[in-house]
């Protein structure tokens, strides 16, 4: 078991500042907190600054080469997208094919860690679609997303009170337990992996 708080990282949100989707991340990285572990963001303005993910460039930017030590250190990670046209946000898209430069890590790509998966949308198919292709994507990257993917439909009813809380009690569960289940996850799991299994081969 390790002996120290587990790193749950955030991956989300849109172009704009104090979008939806990463609020929502917010709301899930303070559950985590809460949980027990230590948690660091990676929002939509900073990914916004990745470069278009090209296989062939390598580390290209600061920013990129910022995310893939953020990913390589966490213990679990959370992600957040909007959905924009029945699937994941070009912006999460490119975040994610860009984790290809841990391809040759001792743990590549989200290799033994849980993943948590919250999509925004206008609407319950579109947020099921979305859901359903980042948790395909998330297999691809080799992680584990975690039982429960939560989608919520701000169209549907306010997410968010006047004072900025969740609004409704229910959604407030959802993300507690969806928090919950990738701080259990590390906690059981991040053990088995020590320093040099966090650094690249070569």
């Amino acid at each position: 078991m390790p002996t120290t708080a587990p790193l749950i990282i955030g991956l989300g949100g849109a172009n704009r500042g104090g979008s939806t989707s990463e609020r929502v991340l917010v709301k899930a990285l303070e559950a985590a907190e809460r949980a027990g572990a230590r948690t660091r963001l990676f929002g939509g303005q900073f990914l916004a600054r990745l470069p278009i993910f090209d296989p062939a460039a390598g580390e290209t930017s600061d920013e990129l080469a910022e995310l893939l030590e953020g990913v390589r250190a966490a213990d679990g990670v959370l992600i957040a997208s909007p959905g924009y046209h029945g699937s994941i946000s070009g912006l999460i898209k490119n975040a994610l094919d860009s984790l290809e430069g841990l391809r040759d890590d001792v743990r590549p790509y989200f290799e033994g860690r849980a993943v948590g998966c919250l999509v925004t949308a206008d609407g319950w198919q579109a947020g099921g679609t979305t859901l359903s292709a980042m948790r395909t994507t998330i297999h691809a990257l080799r992680g584990w997303p975690t039982p429960l993917g939560v989608a919520f439909n701000p169209a549907a009813a306010p997410l968010f009170d006047a004072a900025g809380a969740l609004a409704s009690a229910r959604d407030q569960a959802q993300i507690e337990m969806l928090a919950a289940q990738v701080v259990g996850f590390a906690r059981r799991w991040s053990g088995d992996f020590g320093e040099a299994d966090r650094r690249p081969q070569g």
